[in-house]
């Protein structure tokens, strides 16, 4: 099963380096667009972050935080996200985001109606919606309809889910690190191709044409740039750039110590306060290849 690494923000990541979120290794997006239904319930860096992600080619989702408690609520949200999304194209989801504390105690049924409002408005404007909830609600909140008629993105903050339903992605951390973005930030997995469902369906903006899949995890092209945090594991470490036979093999988080690459090679270091810093022989770690960085 391939796995695609993404992350969610809103306006309270504040402003992003959007090439450092890229080269970081993150594939989708998933950006706060509404929230209830007034004319200025829109989150005020959605537009900058929509376009600077796009252009960069990260895959983009959009979700709408609710405080709906009726249907008829529901639909007013819908109808103000559309308004703020029609013109745009999504190669994600358009989630509908449930964990109001007052919303629940309405109970499952009255949940479960207010959810299939939103998605059946919403569906009906030609977008591929899903419900974001974490585990205790989607046990708790919704009837078995909504399972089989929408898609899951499940938030449950552990080492391994343990919701039994399906889903289609997973919140897996509040508290993520990627460069770019000053503070945590959401981390998420998929595991669909969600960019060829859209394209094909024509769905969230797409009309229907070619599809391109990039591949999942470890991606070859990423830039790497001075200072930049990497991670490794059983990573070949060298001596240099030309050397046949590695020196030791590591795992951690190392920075890269120039821009420069040989052979493939880029040089790395162990702290942030060695990057760049001369002599070299004191301040490199080694060489490793870029193609086994992320």
């Amino acid at each position: 099963m391939s796995v695609y690494k993404g992350i969610d923000v809103s306006k309270w990541q504040g402003r992003i380096n959007w090439n450092l979120v890229k080269a970081h290794g993150v594939q989708f997006a998933m950006i706060r667009a509404t929230f209830g239904w007034g004319k200025d319930n829109v989150d005020v860096l959605f537009d900058t972050n929509y376009e600077n992600a796009k252009k960069l080619g990260i895959f983009v989702g959009a979700y709408h935080y609710s405080y709906a408690r009726t249907p008829e609520e529901a639909v007013k949200e819908a109808e103000h996200c559309h308004n703020v999304l029609k013109g745009k194209t999504f190669e994600y989801p358009i989630a509908y985001d449930m964990e109001e504390s007052g919303v629940a105690t309405l109970g499952r049924e009255k949940i479960s109606q207010i959810a299939k409002a939103f998605c059946e408005k919403m569906e009906s404007y030609g977008y591929y919606v899903c419900i974001y909830a974490n585990k205790h609600w989607l046990d708790n909140y919704f009837d078995n309809e909504i399972f089989e008629k929408y898609d899951i993105w499940l938030a449950q903050w552990t080492n391994r889910p343990t919701f039994s339903k399906p889903y289609g992605m997973w919140q897996k951390s509040s508290k993520g690190n990627v460069d770019g973005i000053n503070g945590y930030v959401d981390l998420n997995e998929s595991y669909k191709h969600y960019p060829s469902i859209m394209k094909i369906n024509g769905l969230n903006g797409f009309k229907k044409g070619s599809i391109h899949k990039p591949k999942p995890e470890k991606n070859k092209n990423t830039t790497f740039v001075q200072g930049q945090k990497v991670r490794l594991k059983n990573t070949k470490l060298y001596a240099s750039s030309s050397s046949e036979k590695a020196v030791n093999t590591i795992s951690g988080e190392y920075y890269i110590y120039d821009d420069n690459m040989k052979n493939g090679r880029m040089r790395i270091t162990n702290s942030k306060d060695r990057v760049g810093k001369k002599p070299v022989g004191e301040n490199v770690t080694g060489y490793v290849k870029k193609s086994e960085m992320e």
